[in-house]
């Protein structure tokens, strides 16, 4: 099967296991995927992800869905913002915050994989890769 955008499929694999409750869902591993799932834990929307190996000699990665004292949804929205058809860049005085503060945008910048926090300290723009709240 051929995929197109895997950070794209990352993001709906976490989404719908978020909906209908899972504990974890895999996803095939990468290090752009491991770098978006490190601000995802920073920021408390998931509670950890570990690498794991599949019997086929395929590395996944295995990510523990976060939830709240009563079951409830910590992720409530998870969009892919820049997609391959479509790329999206802001400049440092162009990034706000997400839903008052409340949301999180992943920024591609030349200094890595950063949250939209770390793009504002630092003052760098980038590719905005996705926006969680």
């Amino acid at each position: 099967m051929c995929m197109t955008d895997p950070i794209s499929d990352m993001l709906t694999r976490v989404r719908n296991a978020s909906v209908i409750k899972r504990e974890s869902v895999d996803v095939p591993s990468s290090k752009v995927k491991s770098a978006i799932l490190k601000i995802l834990k920073e920021e408390g929307y998931i509670k950890d992800f570990k690498g794991i190996t599949t019997g086929s000699d395929k590395a996944s990665i295995r990510i523990y869905l976060k939830y709240g004292p009563l079951k409830q949804q910590i992720i409530n929205n998870i969009r892919r913002v820049s997609k391959s058809s479509r790329r999206i860049y802001k400049k440092s005085e162009e990034i706000g915050k997400i839903f008052g503060g409340i949301g999180t945008a992943i920024y591609s910048t030349s200094r890595g994989i950063i949250s939209d926090r770390e793009c504002r300290k630092l003052k760098i723009g980038g590719e905005l890769i996705c926006i969680v709240s």
